[in-house]
């Protein structure tokens, strides 16, 4: 069982219907179609979180939080959809949001099917540094 979010580029929606609505729209376009390079944003937020956490292509010790790797092949155009083992899914989750905030990226949670970070998770939490 994944956990999954998706992060893409472009303006904050006003709710969690929009940015379901725009999540759907950027899946169907990029992810659900034809290879797309990914765009430097995203991968610049691709190798934050690789920078956090180990990718799934090179973890020995089976302490990566991802579902599939490499993290990079799951970004196309201006999104990344990706998933994460459910048993790591809070911590991780939590992290990738923030770290998408920080980067002035839309964080998009497809199992509570709301924006991330949510008003009520604390944003003061662990930094990554950058």
């Amino acid at each position: 069982m994944t956990y999954d979010l998706a992060v893409w580029e472009g303006k904050q929606p006003a709710n969690d219907v929009e940015g379901g609505r725009i999540f759907s729209q950027l899946y169907d376009e990029y992810i659900d179609a034809d290879e797309t390079p990914s765009t430097p944003r995203i991968r610049a937020y691709v190798d934050a979180l690789l920078e956090r956490w180990i990718d799934m292509t090179e973890d020995e010790e089976d302490v990566s939080p991802w579902s599939t790797g490499p993290m990079i092949n799951n970004a196309s155009g201006p999104i990344i959809y990706f998933g994460m083992r459910y048993s790591m899914c809070e911590e991780v989750s939590a992290e990738a949001a923030r770290m998408a905030a920080d980067q002035g990226l839309v964080c998009f949670d497809v199992q509570w099917d709301r924006l991330r970070p949510a008003p009520e998770e604390d944003l003061t939490g662990p930094s990554t540094g950058q």
